[in-house]
């Protein structure tokens, strides 16, 4: 299974909306599909030039490694050597800050990934989670485990 194109950009739609309702930096969101392939991207105007990459590169890492953007981070944070080897031998499509979250349908299937950039990183993901519950699908961030 796979991300529709559909779903796809009524994520990054809601993310949009999201950020303007809460004001936020301008932000570029990405969505892949579970093998990494870009369905959508939609950088706003304003948006820095790096911005693309950035977001695909969140949703990139999480499939990738097929871990969690706060996992990611927490192994980044224990062993950087190794993080920094992952980054290179990924093209540098692998950050350790949240942004990238995985799309699951209601049965916990993977769909894909979005990552979205260009404010903090925790706002970043806020924006990517309202778009995926927006599509009637399911966010995975890592912060639910923090949260039991």
């Amino acid at each position: 299974m796979s991300i529709t194109l559909a779903k796809a950009n009524r994520i990054v739609q809601a993310g949009l909306d999201f950020a303007r309702e809460e004001n936020l930096e301008p932000l570029t969101l990405a969505v892949l599909d579970p093998g990494g392939t870009l369905v959508v991207l939609a950088r706003e105007d304003g948006a820095g030039l790096l911005r693309p990459d950035i977001a695909v590169a969140k949703a990139w890492g999480v499939l990738g490694l097929g871990i969690n953007n706060r996992e990611i981070g927490r192994r980044a944070a224990a062993a950087p050597e190794f993080f920094t080897s992952v980054a290179a031998l990924a093209g540098g499509r692998v950050l350790s800050v949240p942004g990238g979250v995985f799309v699951r349908d209601e049965e916990g299937r993977l769909l894909g990934a979005v990552g979205a950039t260009g404010d903090t990183s925790l706002n970043d993901e806020r924006a990517a989670v309202a778009g995926i519950r927006a599509a009637g699908l399911v966010p995975e961030t890592g912060a639910e485990e923090a949260d039991e």
